[in-house]
């Protein structure tokens, strides 16, 4: 009877669980997803900037996955497992609707959201010239902008562009031909789209024409000094007197702007400098080297034929008028009234020698390109006594303008006395303040290998002489100036074009191998007359060889000018040694001399017979060799040694090598 109880009772149980009627809870019914929105229904996005993440909610059901059409605009996307919309828009995209729906397995619902990407606002716009200067009448190139940000729709500009230029409200360039001078002035441009706008300023300058070739044409580029300059460019260095790297950028800048915009590429007839030892300035009396090395890339521009041979570079006249050598400088060698610089002394003298130089080349008749480098001073007393000798009655300016200003007094031949016109040009630079890099090709470097190496002694140094006198603690590095003739008999007193490269590097050339103190050269105003070199020229090279190693070392720069150099032209040069090795001039100090290198052996040759060893064969230096370097050294007990184991390590370019450009 028991068992079939229990068999009963399981029975029973079998059947409540099998027909569910056990009394527990029933399975809950998955429900659909409803009343989906977003965060932002209605949205309006920029082309390029990312969203704010539009999330999404919603009742009933879990959402298992979202989806959406048609499809979002490019670069936005819906998360299929979150519903959140992200991303960065790429495209502008009118305004569209877009239906977003949430399912599940039980069902969906669906929220219609509108999107609009507009085009992102301009931004960044700059032009290829923010500063440009044109001449009237030559068609100017063609000046286009970039932006970044959306799409520009339209460019306008105020005020209005000067005559005879337009702006392309599409494109933004600049083009056309200016007809008329204007003042230098600043010009907005702005490009715009429909959701906003970026400008630009521009600084146009507009220069008169170049100057005619027919006429007689005075050219006055006005060089720095202490008394007047522009103090915020910073262009001269107040301790040295002497440029600053920035002064030397100018320098390199403006001879293309003297050579296209003033000359209109036309050939110079003639260059004059200031004479540097008339300005001395500072307590230490250094010469003004600023105006030659102001005009030297411009000579180096121009081209001139000697020999048969035609080669870029020029003479600069920088020698005194026979009457008017200053105190303390050694009488020229050679008289060259054709070779006349600027006197810095001829001041307050209508009848001075600068004025006489000018009036000589009016009084001559001859059409061409006569130009003239000197501080303010000497420029605006010889436009005053010019403009009054002569009766042009021109408007001068009243002061001193600044450096980029170059004034022209234009004189038709044919026309009657009294009859000229003052041009006034400004370049609007503004260089850069670091020392100016080469542009390629460079140079190339090479070894020490010009000349035989020797030493004197061959070892161990040599002891004074009993009398004395000789300086001590001094190391003098003789260098040649560069390079100066294409061919043996090629001769301007200046170096050609293919100098420049290496008178500019110089300093980076001569970088970790000597340290010296300050600089010294020839006195650039010695002259030569045609009828001994064959052409008449100021011998300006040495100097300007070294002047761009003393302008990136701020050194001083000083001239032998109280060394007749070219009286001692034989085996020996007394004059020279002296100056550099007796008497303590130079004692406890490391110099860069720039020499001529037919005269350095002879100092050499004269220092060691102060020695008594004038008998000791010295080499010549040869003459195809602008690389080596001859140290002289005098120990704290005046014990010598003499050696050319230095080098400045440039290879000489091309003869005919055409000068750096910038």
């Amino acid at each position: 009877m028991r068992s079939i109880k229990w068999l009963g009772l399981i029975l029973t149980a079998a059947f409540l669980l099998l027909c569910g009627c056990g009394g527990g809870p029933s399975p809950v019914a998955v429900q659909p997803p409803s009343a989906l929105s977003y965060t932002t229904a209605t949205a309006v996005y920029t082309q390029g900037t990312p969203i704010t993440a539009n999330n999404p909610t919603s009742s009933g059901g879990a959402v298992a996955s979202y989806s959406v059409s048609p499809a979002l605009p490019a670069a936005l996307s819906l998360s299929t497992s979150t519903g959140i919309i992200d991303g960065t828009s790429t495209a502008v995209t009118s305004k569209s609707s877009y239906t977003v729906t949430a399912s599940n397995s039980a069902g969906s619902t669906t929220a219609s959201l509108s999107i609009t990407v507009n085009v992102a606002a301009p931004a960044g716009l700059s032009y290829t010239t923010s500063s440009p200067v044109y001449s009237v009448g030559t068609m100017i190139p063609a000046d286009s902008p970039t932006s970044t940000g959306g799409t520009v729709a339209s460019y306008n500009v105020s005020p209005t562009l000067p005559a005879g230029l337009n702006l392309s409200a599409t494109t933004g360039t600049i083009s056309g031909t200016p007809t008329a001078v204007a003042a230098t002035a600043s010009y907005t441009v702005t490009a715009s789209n429909s959701t906003g706008n970026t400008t630009a300023t521009l600084t146009i300058t507009l220069n008169p024409a170049s100057l005619s070739a027919d006429n007689i044409n005075l050219i006055f580029v006005v060089s720095q000094d202490l008394a007047f300059q522009d103090q915020a460019s910073g262009d001269v260095n107040p301790s040295t007197a002497n440029l600053t790297s920035k002064g030397l950028q100018r320098s390199l800048l403006m001879a293309p702007f003297l050579q296209q915009a003033v000359l209109g590429m036309n050939n110079v007839t003639s260059i004059y400098a200031l004479e540097p030892m008339t300005h001395l300035q500072t307590t230490g009396n250094y010469p003004d080297m600023v105006a030659l090395e102001t005009i030297q890339q411009f000579a180096m521009l121009n081209q001139i034929s000697l020999s048969g041979v035609t080669a870029n570079g020029y003479p600069i006249f920088a020698s005194y008028s026979p009457l008017s050598v200053p105190a303390g400088v050694a009488a020229p060698a050679l008289s060259c009234p054709a070779c006349q610089g600027l006197d810095f002394n001829d001041q307050n003298n209508p009848n001075g020698d600068n004025e006489i130089l000018v009036e000589g080349i009016i009084a001559e008749g001859a059409a061409g390109f006569y130009v003239f480098s000197a501080p303010w001073e000497t420029t605006s007393d010889l436009l005053t006594n010019i403009n009054l000798k002569e009766g042009y009655q021109l408007p001068l300016p009243s002061g001193y303008q600044g450096p980029n200003y170059i004034y022209a007094i234009s004189i038709p031949p044919s026309a009657p006395p009294g009859n000229a016109s003052l041009v006034t040009y400004n370049s609007n630079l503004n260089p850069p303040s670091t020392y100016p890099e080469l542009p390629p090709p460079g140079v190339v470097s090479t070894a020490c290998n010009a000349q035989t190496p020797f030493r004197i002694p061959t070892t161990g140094s040599i002891p004074p002489p009993s009398s004395g006198g000789i300086n001590t603690n001094e190391t003098v590095y003789f260098i040649r100036h560069a390079e100066a003739h294409p061919t043996p008999t090629w001769e301007d007193g200046n170096y050609v074009g293919a100098g420049q490269w290496r008178a500019l590097d110089l300093p980076n050339a001569l970088r970790g191998k000597i340290n010296p103190t300050q600089v010294v050269s020839i006195d650039p105003a010695n002259g030569f007359p045609a009828s001994v070199a064959g052409s008449n020229f100021s011998y300006v090279r040495p100097s300007l060889t070294a002047e761009p190693y003393a302008i990136a070392n701020n050194l001083p720069f000083n001239l032998a000018a109280s060394v007749a150099v070219f009286t001692q032209n034989g085996t020996t040069s007394i004059l020279a040694s002296n100056y550099f090795f007796i008497g303590g001039r130079f004692s406890n100090q490391t110099i860069l001399a720039a020499w001529e290198h037919d005269h350095i052996p002879p100092t050499v040759r004269s220092l060691l017979t102060t020695y008594g060893l004038g008998g000791l064969n010295v080499q010549n230096w040869p003459d195809d060799d602008y690389d080596t370097i001859w140290t002289v050294t005098l120990d704290a007990n005046s014990n010598l040694t003499i050696d050319n184991a230095l080098c400045e390590g440039i290879a000489s370019p091309a003869p005919l090598a055409p000068p750096p450009q910038f």
